[in-house]
């Protein structure tokens, strides 16, 4: 699979496209929707699932802006789409996110940069619009991803064991359960 076989799968999936225009109108700067939303739709694809839906807890939408929304009003955003759509959304502005992780890292300088820390690297993975286009970010290219490889992203840093956590987030998540054919490498 290539970046542009994701892009037409997503783009061939009108449920994700509803749900990538619903974001697109909320005019946030340097947005995008990451994880699951792509993550997911790849491992049912390379699975050959065929859902109508993608296998989600929520919709992780992005975005960066500095003297934008702070928690509060990122919370209340994410309830008032949720009435709106149906759908479980996580809103979150990346220029504040940084500080919620034992260890303080640095402050974010976009949302790519924030997507990097994520904890395994096919999670680093995202999905845009920009001039009509759908566009994918992805820090640490596609390969993991493709290959159904769970592992440690390299700039994930959190106080604990960082193999620990993707191995509980893996168990917590029913992963093996649902993609069966992944393979964890740490």
């Amino acid at each position: 699979m290539t970046e542009q076989d994701i892009l037409n799968l997503i783009g061939e999936d009108k449920w994700m496209v509803n749900v990538l225009y619903t974001a697109e109108k909320l005019n946030l700067p340097d947005w995008l929707i990451g994880a699951g939303f792509v993550r997911n739709k790849v491992w049912d694809y390379l699975h050959g699932y065929k859902r109508e839906k993608i296998d989600t807890n929520d919709i992780d939408l992005v975005y960066f802006d500095p003297n934008g929304n702070d928690e509060n009003a990122d919370e209340e955003l994410s309830k008032e789409l949720k009435t709106k759509t149906g759908l479980d959304w996580e809103i979150v502005n990346e220029a504040y996110a940084h500080k919620w992780y034992t260890i303080k890292p640095p402050p974010y300088i976009s949302s790519e940069d924030a997507v990097s820390k994520w904890p395994e690297t096919a999670t680093c993975i995202g999905v845009k619009t920009e001039n009509g286009k759908l566009k994918l970010i992805a820090p640490y290219g596609i390969g993991d991803l493709v290959n159904l490889i769970v592992r440690p992203s390299p700039a994930f840093i959190d106080g604990g064991n960082v193999k620990n956590v993707v191995v509980e987030r893996m168990q917590k998540k029913k992963w093996l359960g649902k993609w069966p054919k992944l393979k964890l490498e740490i």
